[in-house]
């Protein structure tokens, strides 16, 4: 997802694990709705004990499969610098804990832009990275992980833009007709291994765990969405890949690593490239040969239909996007088997939303209950409600007050949470409250399901 900012606001635009020790699942439901009609209720906080793993298709945590329902909040870090933003983190892990959201996908990178962490190559703010070990300490209080991204493919937040141009002031000769040179270059290559180091090895001010022997971290995702500009450029993203991937293990042997895709195939592609969308972005990715890389544990996919074909109507863009998710669930299986984690999708149309949701949702829960790759999805994106006026991109969901999103999102935490375990019903769950499926209707009748799946 793009994602812009200015010095003055920080506004969006287009473009796990859980672990719970000794609270039950009602008590969950039971802290939502209390945020939701008393506004300021605490909930029970959590710690983290074990790191989650993998096991061939499927994520693991104490050896038991572990499938992932959980959201995407970028902005954690950038929110945390402040004092008087800093109370938006701390709601938001709330919100996610009591939906029964186990994992979230935030950024470990600001690079030379306002409130950056990272001003110039290896030249941090202590105040910043404070603000990075809040939201580490915060999402460890109340049973969240973590799913941390160490750089940006877009200029947004610096990204790789800026690691090319730190190299340029530094009287590096590369011509400024593509930003490729961060995959190719051995001194901006250099700059970004510093930077992994420097995230990596962080004593955290508030707990005093270092980040990579924290479980609080699910895991380290190398870029958010990289393409190359030009394709000749796609062999040298591979040797990228390969290189950091050996290099974050080198220093990190207990947290999963990912790439950081979206899921493109090329065209001459092992996987499923008939899936792609009709005017496939040039990306010079391959949602196959680029997971296949020794070190990384699982694969990722984004799905946004109406950002890659806003001209279709949408009974096209959900067909587009149902053999979008069932492709890459296959391949993960079939071809890659590891798991996926639908680590970006969501719907500008928020008329469809519900009906989106649930086919991802729903896809996730037949693979899971097959034990095949489907590992979980992250829903793009999750504000706390007084962020709406500069922070919503169209695509947020709030909690406190999208009725119709909490219910869907808290069944697929239950059933989920119900097949990571080995009886029928878990944390208070009862799969027999669930319906097979969620089809888009009337609010009331959303709402009269949501109260039977919460009656005791």
């Amino acid at each position: 997802m793009r994602v812009t900012m200015s010095a003055i606001t920080w506004r969006s635009r287009l473009g796990t694990s859980f672990i719970v020790l000794g609270l039950h699942f009602v008590a969950l439901a039971a802290a939502l709705e209390a945020d939701h009609h008393k506004g300021e209720e605490s909930i029970q906080i959590h710690s983290h004990h074990a790191f989650v793993g993998r096991e061939g298709k499927n994520f693991v945590l104490n050896g038991e499969p572990l499938y992932i329902n959980g959201w995407n909040s970028y902005w954690l870090m950038t929110q945390a610098v402040k004092e008087r933003t800093r109370s938006r983190v701390t709601n938001i892990f709330k919100h996610g804990a009591a939906l029964g959201m186990t994992v979230c996908r935030s950024w470990a990178f600001n690079d030379a832009t306002y409130d950056a962490l990272q001003g110039s190559p290896g030249v941090y703010s202590e105040q910043t990275f404070e603000a990075l070990d809040f939201v580490v300490a915060e999402a460890g209080r109340h049973g969240v992980r973590l799913l941390l991204t160490l750089v940006n493919n877009l200029p947004e937040y610096g990204g790789k833009s800026r690691y090319v141009q730190w190299a340029r002031d530094a009287g590096v000769d590369l011509d400024h007709g593509s930003d490729d040179h961060f995959f190719t270059h051995p001194i901006v290559r250099d700059y970004y291994k510093a930077h992994v180091k420097t995230v990596l090895t962080r004593v955290n001010s508030i707990t005093k765990v270092v980040y990579r022997n924290d479980p609080a971290i699910l895991g380290w995702e190398l870029i958010n969405e990289p393409r190359c500009a030009h394709e000749s450029s796609s062999d040298a993203l591979q040797a990228w890949i390969e290189e950091m991937a050996a290099y974050v293990k080198s220093l990190d042997s207990k947290h999963l690593l990912t790439v950081g895709l979206e899921g493109f195939y090329k065209k001459n592609s092992r996987g499923t490239s008939a899936a792609n969308p009709k005017h496939t972005p040039r990306s010079g990715t391959d949602f196959i040969e680029n997971h296949e890389v020794a070190g990384i544990d699982f694969a990722t996919v984004h799905a946004y239909p109406d950002l890659w074909m806003p001209w279709e109507n949408h009974a096209e863009k959900q067909k587009f996007f149902n053999a979008w998710v069932d492709a890459h669930i296959k391949d993960a299986t079939e071809i890659l088997q590891m798991p996926v984690l639908f680590s970006e999708f969501g719907l500008f149309d928020s008329q469809h939303r519900v009906a989106l949701y649930t086919s991802m949702y729903d896809r996730i829960y037949e693979s899971a209950k097959q034990r095949g790759a489907g590992g979980g999805a992250l829903a793009w994106q999750l504000l706390d409600e007084d962020m709406a006026r500069l922070w919503n991109d169209g695509f947020a969901i709030f909690p406190g007050e999208d009725h119709s999103m909490v219910h869907l999102i808290k069944r697929q935490s239950c059933r989920l949470k119900v097949l990571s375990s080995s009886s029928e019903e878990y944390h208070g769950c009862d799969q027999s409250k669930f319906p097979q499926s969620i089809p888009t209707r009337h609010f009331e009748a959303i709402l009269a399901e949501y109260q039977l799946m919460m009656a005791p």
